[in-house]
């Protein structure tokens, strides 16, 4: 059973849809223990990190969460849950669970393209990937895929050997990252068509011990 964490930070249903789709069970869940049972954990969420850490400490999924990576079982961050596995961001100015070494910044707001225009904040639609070291997670997937992001600020791990896949919008992110049997996208897989969908799948049959 896979457990997909309820902290009142939205996006829950599609991700649900999603696992399902692929015939993968998997519940939607802000029990502790049911999230000890699981076999792996999808930790997604859009909103901003001040209210998402509130709510996981009300809830005590922090610590939960920390300890079920710690003892090595599978685990994806999308989105703002991808934010939430670093040490601080910058929105809220707010510690984080500290999965991950580093930090979530926010886009400038006079970021530009290559050719010299102004790029809106929210970064919102599809874009490429480009990936630095190769992981099971991305099995499959075609070099050329693009994927749906939505968000106006972005991860940046301490070490660069964390980084999995980096997008270009204006500079170079964090697109992908992973360390151990932890992985996480900015981006939406579950809203990515199938190259999202392979992600998702590669994700639930993922060993990381293998």
């Amino acid at each position: 059973m896979i457990a997909i964490i309820d902290y009142d930070a939205g996006n829950l249903t599609s991700v649900a849809r999603a696992v399902t789709y692929l015939g993968f069970p998997c519940m939607v869940t802000s029990d502790k223990a049911e999230i000890e049972r699981s076999e792996r954990i999808i930790f997604p969420g859009v909103g901003a990190a001040g209210s998402a850490m509130q709510s996981l400490k009300r809830l005590g999924l922090d610590n939960i969460i920390a300890s079920q990576f710690h003892k090595g079982k599978p685990v994806l961050g999308i989105c703002l849950g991808t934010q939430i596995i670093m040490g601080h961001s910058d929105e809220n100015q707010v510690a984080c669970l500290g999965l991950m070494d580093g930090s979530v910044r926010v886009f400038s707001s006079n970021i530009q393209s290559k050719g010299g225009g102004r790029l809106k904040i929210p970064h919102m639609g599809w874009n490429r990937i480009h990936v630095q070291n190769r992981h099971p997670l991305l099995d499959g997937v075609d070099p050329d895929a693009e994927f749906y992001f939505v968000h106006s600020y972005y991860p940046e791990p301490a070490d660069p050997a964390d980084i999995i896949a980096t997008t270009q919008y204006g500079i170079s992110f964090a697109s992908v990252m992973g360390i151990k049997n932890l992985v996480a996208t900015q981006f939406h897989p579950e809203k990515s068509g199938q190259p999202g969908l392979a992600i998702l799948k590669n994700f639930c049959r993922w060993n990381p011990s293998c």
